[in-house]
Parts: C-alpha cells; sequence; structure tokens
C-alpha cells in the first residue's frame, strides 16, 4: 500500500509530543516547563497546550514545586498483552468523552490490509451509530471515514482499493464518478473536516479527520441524524481540536 508523502495532521506533530514525554521521562525526579523547552526546541507558546493535552489525559503529572513527571496512564500501558488492553480501554475512555462533548457517536477507523475497519466507537441513547446497511468496507467512495482513508493514500492506493471495491450509487448524492471522487480527495485540505451529507446513507451525516501517527492509516470519525446536521460543522471542528489524544494513543 503506498502512502502520500509527508500527510498534514490538522494538530500538533505526534512526534513532538513524543519527545516531550521522551524527556519528562529521563527527568525521573520532575522537570520544568523552561528545561523541557529548551531540551526539546519547542516554544513554550506551543508546550503550554501541549502540556494541558498531556495532564487532562493522564500520561503527565505536575507535582507540588510545578515541575513535570510521567503520569499513570503512561505507566499503566506497560508491555505486551496487558498493554493491549490498557492502551484500548485509555482509548475508549476518550471516545466515551469525545461522544459526550460532540453529542455523536464517534469512531476510530484504519486501513489495514487494504481494507476499512472500524476499530473502536462509542455510542448511546443521545448518540445513536450509523446504521450499517451496506458493509463498511464497500463503501470507501460514499463514507466520511472511507474517503478520509482514501485522502490518506497515494493514486495507486486508491485505484487498487477502487478495483476491488467498485463505485456504488448507494443514495441519490453518491459519487460514483472515479475522475470526480480524485479530485474531490485531491482538493481536500488536509486541516479541514472530510464531510458526508447523505452520500452513504440517507437519513445520516457524518465527519471525519485523518489520524496520522507514523505509517499508518486512520481516521477519526462522527455521524449524526439528519435532524441534527445543522451541528455537523461546529461538531466536526471539535473532533478537530480533540484529535491529538487518540492519534498519540496510536503513537505510543
Amino acid at each position: 500500500m503506498a502512502l502520500k508523502p509527508e500527510p498534514t495532521a490538522p494538530f500538533h506533530s505526534v512526534q513532538y509530543v513524543l519527545r516531550v514525554l521522551e524527556t519528562i521521562s529521563k527527568h525521573g525526579g520532575g522537570v520544568t516547563d523552561v528545561q523541557i523547552a529548551r531540551e526539546t526546541g519547542l516554544p513554550t507558546g506551543h508546550l503550554a497546550p501541549m502540556l494541558a493535552m498531556l495532564r487532562r489525559e493522564g500520561y503527565v503529572e505536575q507535582v507540588a514545586d510545578g515541575a513535570y513527571v510521567i503520569g499513570d496512564s503512561l505507566i499503566l500501558l506497560g508491555s505486551g498483552v496487558t498493554r493491549q488492553q490498557a492502551l484500548e480501554a485509555k482509548l475508549q475512555d476518550t471516545l466515551i468523552e469525545l461522544r459526550d462533548s460532540v453529542g455523536a457517536a464517534v469512531y476510530i477507523s484504519r486501513y489495514i490490509d487494504g481494507e476499512v475497519k472500524i476499530t473502536q466507537f462509542a455510542d448511546g441513547p443521545l448518540a445513536p451509530k450509523v446504521n450499517e446497511w451496506v458493509d463498511f468496507r464497500s463503501a470507501a467512495h460514499a463514507s466520511a471515514v472511507g474517503k478520509c482513508l482514501l485522502t490518506q493514500l497515494d493514486q495507486n492506493g486508491r485505484r487498487d482499493h477502487l478495483s476491488r471495491h467498485k463505485i456504488a450509487r448507494l443514495t441519490s448524492r453518491t459519487i460514483t464518478s472515479e475522475k470526480l471522487l480524485f479530485s474531490k480527495l485531491d482538493s481536500q485540505p488536509p486541516t479541514v473536516p472530510i464531510l458526508d451529507l447523505q452520500e452513504y446513507a440517507v437519513g445520516t451525516v457524518c465527519a471525519a479527520v485523518p489520524l496520522t501517527a507514523g505509517a499508518a492509516v486512520g481516521c477519526l470519525a462522527l455521524s449524526l441524524p439528519i435532524e441534527h446536521a445543522h451541528r455537523l460543522r461546529a461538531a466536526a471542528e471539535t473532533l478537530n481540536r480533540r484529535a491529538a489524544p487518540v492519534v498519540l494513543s496510536l503513537a505510543i
């Protein structure tokens, strides 16, 4: 599978976050934000919101003198099977919190072995998940999730996918031209959420943002019933802003 070179994420680079965590972990007795900035080369203006996010997610803690130490979330991750279970639990907690803050069902999707896969999701009575009336693996051309994953592939990767999953009209709004689809994917700004306005299913609108962690292709998405379509853009922007902890969980 071929990827586009240097994909752009709509949030702080995961590499910088990992560098901050590495710096804090080196200083067992704690390290100040001034020292972190000096060792990582990050401007304090970028470091402050990053440290706030890491504290909120439990990856770092601030001790009495204001220094930063590694938090319980990172310690709990450990290694092996326990690490995988802890990571999934951490991701699920993040998704549930995100579901409640955007008021919509939220999903993590990955492109694995040439297929679209929903790996985790959080829904509820007030945030119903989308009815998968057509297998998501066959609907990448129509769904926000699928289109977001396809934007992260190069032309050959996209053509390979569509050679195995033919474009089909799912609703009157579905794009059925490969040329038009690729044109829209190419013109999609990397920092703007991809929308699905009843292209996959009548009565449902969706949004997705890329999760760029190393070579992995993934996305974070939400869905809303059509009667809540007026909330879609605001919810999508919140999703965009809150994607960093999810990417971090995938990268650690």
